[in-house]
């Protein structure tokens, strides 16, 4: 079970935006603050504050990275030569569970790592249950003959509520995904408004 799946909807209500653009988030009914003081005028946040929540909310979108996995995978992206947002965000979306859900083999990325982890999703043909593994252009990420016909699969996949990513190649007689390329970041279909430079400048203060 995720650590955030009971604190998710908290999560949108605090930066005031529907993170997965999910219909059930209380942000569509209640856009103020959670808490007993949620509606109380803000201040002006300041500009650490803003590279805070900039940081929590795409944090926070991947479901269950601990902030010491976060913190690293900034750090990854750091040391490589390029723009240090574009390739946070590349590493991001190369993960297996990001992969698992931009295919819509399930309904949310809190789903993909317990898919991941219950063994339902294979790698290049081999079962893998790392849902932070890190895939590269051209895996081909699949789901077990024995798990295709599980009720999650095939609502999320006839889900209309979000599309498949052109860098992931999905076919769904086959039940496999190709990750096709690394992405840029206008290519990532967020719900809401991400802001990595933020998160860069968070880091590197």
């Amino acid at each position: 079970m995720s650590k955030r799946i009971a604190a998710k909807h908290k999560l949108d209500r605090r930066v005031g935006e529907n993170v997965w653009g999910r219909p059930k988030s209380p942000i569509n009914k209640r856009d103020y603050g959670p808490g007993m003081h949620g509606q109380r005028r803000k201040g002006k946040t300041s500009d650490f504050g803003l590279q805070l929540m900039a940081k929590q909310k795409l944090k926070g979108y991947y479901g269950n990275i601990s902030e010491k996995q976060f913190a690293r995978t900034y750090n990854v992206a750091e040391g490589q030569r390029g723009n240090t947002a574009e390739l946070l965000i590349g590493l991001l979306e190369s993960r297996l569970d990001a992969i698992v859900y931009r295919a819509k083999f399930v309904p949310t990325v809190f789903a993909a790592r317990q898919f991941i982890n219950h063994g339902h999703v294979l790698l290049n043909g081999v079962r893998t249950n790392i849902p932070s593994c890190r895939l590269k252009p051209g895996d081909v990420v699949s789901i077990k003959e024995k798990s295709q016909n599980m009720a999650l699969v095939l609502e999320a996949l006839q889900s209309p509520e979000r599309d498949i990513p052109d860098y992931v190649d999905v076919d769904p007689k086959k039940m496999a995904a190709t990750y096709m390329r690394i992405p840029e970041f206008a290519e990532v279909p967020y719900p809401c408004n991400m802001e990595p430079n933020l998160v860069v400048e968070y880091y590197s203060s």
